[in-house]
């Protein structure tokens, strides 16, 4: 009788142990087949949640002929567009930031640098910047911002398809220079000559400088030309137009651009009245233009970009876009240190006056 007693205390503890193994094995967690079922999204075959796509990170790189007020602004646009598409520095975005200082060879070293890289896209701001990423860099995604004519130098063959890895924003409208001189030809019926400081070695210069003698010859206005190799020559490029010209002008001429302050000089010093082709130089201390603001224009091609890195388009396949809202900007600070009245006709010819009237 004890013997079955006995047995039947040792077979319930070996019951109760088992079942107990049991019930910490199903609190342990799920079983291999339940862990491994697919959730109901992936099943739908639904894309990845933002928290697992947030990681993804891009690097690109830019190339700027030279610094000055114009370039910095379109830069600046630039990376501002890039940071309201989601894409900021610091934070899911790496930039390398190349200057030239107007260097040509140390413009190529960049492209080159660049080419050898591993960057999602490229940007190239100014003609000479965007020509040398074009001929060094072929697989990369490029998009140039400040090219004045991007079909003359051969930096797309079309605006409407630019085709291979190549899109950008022009920042230049031959109507502003024709407005300009029709403004110039109004409103300072003294003015018969006019100087332009010009590098004829950027693209870009040539160009404009062509547009604006055709414009001028019209009003009966002769173009008096004082070429430099160098922003070095630019103040005695200016100075060599004392007396021969009524009035000074420049095109978006990076060389000289970075220059301007020595051309304000003469032109203050000698009372000649000094018109740019960009808003930067008049709100440095020219006297007016008829343009835009580079902001706003970098702002553009960063929109670009950021539909190239964040929805894949292809740079072919984007039109290159052009500044259709020109407007003519005066600077009323400056105007007697030309010598300058201005006049109420001068001020109506300003569209947007709270904008573009600097006082």
């Amino acid at each position: 009788m004890k013997k079955l007693t006995w047995l039947a205390l040792v077979m319930s503890i070996v019951l109760l142990v088992a079942a107990c193994g049991k019930k910490n094995e199903n609190a342990g967690g799920a079983s291999p087949s339940a862990s491994a079922s697919p959730s109901a999204s992936e099943s739908a075959g639904e894309s990845p949640s933002p928290s697992e796509s947030a990681g993804k990170t891009y690097k690109i790189a830019i190339s700027q002929i030279v610094e000055h007020p114009s370039l910095d602004a379109t830069r600046e646009g630039f990376l501002a567009a890039l940071k309201d598409a989601g894409l900021e520095e610091g934070k899911n975005l790496t930039v390398d930031f190349n200057s030239a200082q107007g260097d040509p060879s140390n413009n190529t070293a960049i492209a080159q640098k660049i080419a050898s890289g591993k960057f999602d896209l490229a940007l190239g701001i100014a003609t000479p910047s965007a020509q040398a990423l074009v001929q060094n860099v072929k697989d990369t995604p490029i998009v140039f911002a400040a090219v004045t004519d991007p079909v003359a130098a051969q930096i797309v063959s079309d605006l409407k398809a630019p085709g291979g890895n190549v899109t950008g924003a022009s920042d230049t409208n031959p109507e502003a220079t024709t407005k300009l001189v029709e403004f110039i030809a109004a409103n300072f019926p003294n003015v018969k000559t006019v100087g332009l400081v010009i590098n004829e070695g950027e693209t870009n210069a040539v160009v404009m400088a062509k547009k604006a003698e055709e414009e001028l010859t019209k009003k009966g206005i002769k173009l008096i030309k004082a070429p430099v190799t160098n922003s070095s020559e630019v103040k005695q490029a200016a100075e060599s137009l004392v007396g021969r010209a009524d009035a000074f002008y420049i095109t978006l001429d990076n060389m000289v651009v970075s220059g301007v302050d020595s051309i304000i000089q003469v032109a203050k010093e000698n009372k000649i009245p000094f018109f740019s082709s960009d808003r930067d130089t008049v709100e440095k201390g020219a006297f007016a233009t008829v343009g835009f603001k580079y902001y706003d224009h970098g702002y553009q091609a960063g929109q670009m970009a950021a539909d190239i890195l964040l929805n894949g388009k292809k740079p072919g396949d984007l039109p290159v876009l052009m500044q259709e809202k020109l407007d003519l900007i005066l600077n009323l600070k400056v105007a007697k240190d030309y010598g300058i009245e201005v006049t109420d006709a001068m001020k109506s010819a300003v569209q947007d006056q709270t904008q573009n009237l600097i006082q």
